[in-house]
Parts: C-alpha cells; sequence; structure tokens
C-alpha cells in the first residue's frame, strides 16, 4: 500500500509524513484485527481466525517497526533528537513504548518459543499485547492534532475487545485458569 502510494506520487506534498501516518495506522489496524481474532472465533465457531492472528500480530509488529525506520529518517537518524522526543513529547514515549512490548512478543511468535518458555509463560508474556494496543491508541490519540474521530472510533474497537475477552472468560466451578490461553 505505502509502496503503491510511493511509486503513484500518491503520498503527497510531505511524503514523509503521509507515510508515518499511513504505516502507524496500518500497524494499530492490523493489531486490533489480530485481537478480534479471538472473540470472533468464539462468536462464530470459525477456525479461520485463529490461524491468521499470528500472521496479523507480526504484520502489525513489522508496520509498526517501518512508523519508527521512517520517523527516524524523518530525524536524521539522530539517538540524541529520538531520546530528547521520548523524554519531551508523551505522544512519542506511548508509540514507543508500545513498540518495544511488541519485540519480545515477535521474538517469541514460534512454536520453538513456546515450549521453551512453558505455555503458561508464554500466555503471560503475550498479554503483554493488551498493553501494547492500549498505549498505541493513547499515542495515536495524542499525536492527532485536529479531528479525533479515527483515535476515539480505535479506542471504542478496543474497548469493544476487551469487553468481549472479558465477557468470554469462563467462569465458575471447573472454569478454566485464567493462564490456560487466550
Amino acid at each position: 500500500m505505502l509502496v503503491l502510494d510511493a511509486f503513484t506520487g500518491a503520498l503527497g506534498a510531505n511524503p514523509i509524513q503521509r507515510a508515518t501516518q499511513q504505516s502507524g495506522l496500518l500497524a494499530l489496524a492490523l493489531l486490533l484485527l489480530s485481537l478480534a481474532c479471538t472473540p470472533l472465533r468464539r462468536l462464530s465457531g470459525w477456525t479461520w481466525p485463529a490461524r491468521v492472528r499470528k500472521s496479523l500480530g507480526l504484520l502489525a509488529f513489522g508496520y509498526a517497526a517501518l512508523h519508527l525506520l521512517i520517523y527516524l529518517l524523518d530525524h536524521g537518524f539522530s539517538p540524541a533528537q529520538m531520546a530528547e522526543d521520548v523524554l519531551e513529547r508523551p505522544f512519542i514515549t506511548a508509540g514507543f513504548t508500545a513498540l518495544l512490548l511488541l519485540v519480545p512478543l515477535a521474538l517469541t511468535s514460534t512454536p520453538r518459543a513456546v515450549r521453551r518458555l512453558g505455555f503458561a509463560r508464554w500466555t503471560r508474556l503475550h498479554q503483554l499485547v493488551y498493553v501494547s494496543v492500549g498505549l498505541a491508541t493513547l499515542h495515536y490519540y495524542w499525536g492527532v492534532k485536529r479531528d479525533h474521530t479515527p483515535p476515539l472510533v480505535a479506542a471504542a474497537i478496543l474497548a469493544g475487545l476487551f469487553l468481549a475477552r472479558w465477557w468470554g472468560r469462563p467462569r465458575g466451578r471447573g472454569a478454566r485458569s485464567s493462564r490456560a490461553g487466550p
């Protein structure tokens, strides 16, 4: 999508800004889609959402990393500028932290990592995605200068996904442990 926009000149007068915005938006959308897979599977009985969840999460990580890379390009790959932004601009801090939380999730997305960590620890680690997507949504909201409707829609979708996760949790006697899986 971004490559096509670059080749067709659709990135506009400020292509770096547009590419930064588009990569961030795609990362957030893919994260939300990956989180929607479990409630969709539970509600529909379909199995395909579980099969695509990891791919969506890894794509989200890739776009989030691209988002950071474009930001760094825009700032001349200056570590001093990045450190200053992270320390002084809360929306940058939120976005950077969201990406940092995704790194161990991407690195442990293999079956081998699940075996090495054990399923319970792996599951606990991967619950960081909820903190990350919350921070990413906050990053989006704080980073928008005019119309806050799109980030508020993203926040509403996230709230709905949190509610669906809470609602779908086993309850009562004999219910699975919360550590048994997503």
